[in-house]
């Protein structure tokens, strides 16, 4: 089974049990994952919002699958990502979606936090997510975890009281991974980071050979 699909199937079990965060003091506990809930059936994925940057009429789509726990992946935003951002998605040429894979629960719940202050929000709560990976991940435990991205929610000026509604709507957790498993299925996508541009995958790359492949692309 290849890791993408072993994600799918532990993410799943993870959003069918929702997610809470207990509390006192305003502190947070323990996260709880699994309930006797069952997991929900009618979820609709047209609720979760595309996180798009650049043009909408740009000439090039790149649809980028990643995790927020894969080394690859934080390599690929603290590099090449940047160096795309600057000369192709800010200046019209590359309409750029993100699209969030998820390993295990921490990568779940990194994504809820980044979501948690809306599309305006998102791709800078990104960096910060991606720029302190191999702090947050190596935190500790599922407490310690969840903190140290509590704290990049509220770097990027969100309140306690809007990252636990974030964080405990097992719903959205729910849908997200439904989501999640639709596009990977849909797209074939095995490993992260993966792209799409314009309709075909691709390979993670370094900039170089992305820029030839979107000039190509471009016609020029």
């Amino acid at each position: 089974m290849s890791r993408i699909a072993t994600g799918i199937c532990a993410a799943i079990a993870i959003a069918a049990g929702g997610y809470w965060l207990t509390q006192s003091n305003s502190t947070p506990s323990n996260p709880l994952v699994g309930s006797a809930e069952a997991q929900q059936t009618d979820l609709d994925t047209s609720t979760i919002i595309e996180m798009v940057q650049g043009s909408a009429d740009a000439p090039v789509e790149i649809v980028e699958y990643a995790s927020y726990t894969c080394p690859h992946c934080a390599t690929f935003h603290q590099g090449t990502y940047k160096e795309l951002k600057k000369n192709y998605i800010d200046t019209g040429k590359v309409k750029f979606t993100y699209r969030e894979v998820y390993f295990d629960k921490y990568g779940l719940w990194a994504s809820m936090v980044a979501r948690c202050g809306g599309p305006e929000k998102f791709f800078g709560i990104s960096d910060l997510i991606y720029k302190d990976q191999s702090k947050w991940t190596r935190a500790g435990g599922p407490a310690e975890i969840v903190d140290e991205l509590r704290k990049i929610g509220r770097l990027a000026g969100i309140s306690n009281d809007q990252l636990d509604a974030c964080l405990q709507d097992g719903t959205r957790a729910q849908t997200l991974v439904v989501w999640y498993q639709e596009n990977a299925e849909r797209d074939d996508i095995r490993a992260t980071p993966s792209f799409i541009v314009n309709g075909k995958k691709v390979d993670n790359q370094s900039y170089e050979e992305f820029k030839k492949l979107i000039d190509a692309e471009l016609g020029s």
